[in-house]
């Protein structure tokens, strides 16, 4: 499974506002609780947290994948958003992150979840696509981008 399957457009936001790791995670499951009603952004926040907790999803380049399993999920949900300017994320290079691609997995999902971080990966680990990411102006232009990337 690809991020391109999964991207909703309205789960997809361009250059938001965030000072702080936990800021910009608390941003993420609130848009990301729309979609999944079983559980409360408080819940979703805590898989994130918990994920994070083992060593952050700071991939390096400014790009970050923070990712939780959910029990009792229906399907996997992603959120794609950029910062206006880069936060602190102790990523493993050290340099703050502007790029989150988030993911919310059911926990019996694993090898589809695998799949789609390793999709994700290939895809921003391209620096052109993250080059063209920081500078969509729109959610609509994020998410296009996106999707023409495969």
């Amino acid at each position: 499974m690809t991020l391109q399957d999964i991207l909703l457009p309205d789960c997809t936001c361009c250059a938001i506002s965030g000072s702080s790791k936990k800021r910009i995670l608390d941003q993420i499951c609130t848009i990301a609780s729309d979609k999944i009603s079983e559980h409360s952004p408080y819940e979703l926040l805590e898989s994130l947290v918990s994920r994070e907790k083992l060593g952050s999803t700071g991939i390096g380049n400014g790009i970050a994948i923070p990712h939780g399993r959910l029990a009792n999920a229906k399907s996997v949900v992603a959120v794609v958003v950029t910062t206006e300017t880069p936060i602190d994320f102790d990523a493993i290079d050290n340099k703050p992150v502007d790029i989150f691609i988030a993911l919310f997995v059911p926990e019996d999902a694993c090898k589809e979840h695998l799949t789609t971080l390793q999709s994700i990966a290939k895809l921003f680990g391209n620096k052109q696509i993250a080059k063209q990411v920081r500078k969509c102006q729109s959610n609509e232009e994020l998410f296009k981008l996106i999707q023409q990337n495969t």
